[in-house]
C-alpha cells in the first residue's frame, strides 16, 4: 500500500494477520506516519471499531489525518512521542484495547525531505527531530557533547566500529568551525572509514544521531511494557523494527512479560518481508516483526 508521498507500509500483511482487526475491535497505533497501517485496520474494524494514533510529527499527523477523513468519528489523532501514549491514552480512558502497533522505522515523508536532516545522500540541516518542538538537535549535539559522549552514542545507538576515531575528528573539527550539515557530517565520516561497498559509510552515525535526538530507546523501553498493560486478555501487540537495538529491546519485554505469566510471544523468531515485498520496497529489507498475546 503506497500513499501520495510514497510511503509504503511495511509488512502490512503479516501485521494484519498477528492483530487480527475485526469488527468493532479498539486498536492504537503508535506511530502513525503516513496512515497506511491505521487505515487497513480501520477497514476492517467497521463500523463501530475505533484506532487511536499517535505521532509526534506534525506533517505526519496532517498527512494521515486527510488519509483517514473518512474514519473521522471513529479515529483520533493524538500529538505525542510514543514513549508517553500509555498514560496519555489511560488519561483519556482508554483501555481494554484489542490491539497495539508500533512500527519504529523513519518514515518516507522523513527521509525524502532533506530539511528534516535524515537524509545521509541529500544536503540539507543537521536537524533530525521528530518533532520540531524537540529542543535538541544532531548539529547541537554533535557542538556540545564532549569526544567520550559521541564515541559512546556512535558505538552504542550505531554499533559503529570506527566511533572513537570519528568522535576525535567532530571534536578537532568544531575547534575551527560547526558542523551544520547533512553532507558535512557524511563526508567526515567518509574521510574516517572510507568506503564501504554498497552502504553509505555514515550509515551507522546517522542512526545513532537520530536516536540520540529523539530518545528513541528509552522510549521503546516505557511504551512497549506500557502499551501491553492496557490490552485486554487476548489482544495482542505487534512491533516492528528496524535494527538490532530495537529489536533485542522489544524481545526482552516480551520474554520478561511471558516469564511473568502474563502473556505469550506470538513469534519465536521475528517475522521479515518477503523477497517479493523486499525487492518491491528496498528500505522493508531489514524490517523484523514480533507479536505478543495478552493472557
Amino acid at each position: 500500500m503506497t500513499d501520495s508521498h510514497g510511503h509504503v507500509s511495511v509488512m502490512l500483511e503479516e501485521v494484519l494477520d498477528l492483530l487480527r482487526p475485526a469488527p468493532g475491535g479498539r486498536f492504537a497505533d503508535l506511530t502513525l506516519g503516513a496512515g497506511g497501517h491505521a487505515e487497513a485496520i480501520l477497514e476492517r474494524t467497521g463500523p463501530d471499531g475505533r484506532l487511536w494514533g499517535v505521532d509526534r510529527d506534525e506533517v505526519a499527523l496532517e498527512t494521515a489525518g486527510r488519509r483517514l477523513e473518512r474514519f473521522a468519528e471513529r479515529f483520533e489523532a493524538l500529538k505525542h512521542d510514543f514513549g508517553g501514549a500509555p498514560k496519555v491514552l489511560a488519561d483519556l480512558g482508554v483501555g481494554d484495547l484489542d490491539g497495539v502497533l508500533m512500527d519504529l522505522g523513519v518514515s518516507s515523508m522523513q527521509l525524502d525531505d532533506p530539511e528534516r536532516g535524515f537524509a545521509i545522500k541529500a544536503d540539507g540541516p543537521l536537524d533530525m527531530r521528530m518533532s520540531g518542538r524537540g529542543k535538541t538537535t544532531a548539529a547541537k549535539l554533535l557542538d556540545t557533547a564532549d569526544e567520550a559522549e559521541l564515541e559512546r552514542i556512535f558505538r552504542e545507538y550505531g554499533e559503529e566500529p570506527r566511533a572513537r576515531a570519528i568522535a576525535r575528528k567532530i571534536v578537532d573539527l568544531r575547534k575551527r568551525t560547526k558542523l551544520t550539515r547533512t553532507s558535512e557530517l557524511a563526508e567526515l565520516v567518509r574521510s574516517v572509514t572510507g568506503s564501504r561497498g554498497k552502504i553509505h559509510p555514515a550509515t551507522r552515525v546517522f542512526q545513532a544521531l537520530r536516536i540520540a535526538v529523539n530518545r528513541e530507546l528509552e522510549a521503546i523501553e516505557a511504551a512497549v511494557p506500557g502499551m501491553m498493560d492496557r490490552l485486554r486478555p487476548g489482544g495482542r501487540i505487534a512491533v516492528i523494527s528496524f535494527h538490532s537495538l530495537e529489536d533485542r529491546i522489544v524481545k526482552e519485554c516480551f520474554r520478561r512479560a511471558e516469564d511473568e505469566g502474563r502473556g505469550v510471544a506470538l513469534t519465536p523468531k521475528p517475522l521479515v518481508p518477503t523477497a517479493a515485498e523486499s525487492a518491491r520496497n528496498r528500505r522493508s529489507r531489514s524490517a523484523r516483526l514480533r507479536g505478543w498475546e495478552k493472557r
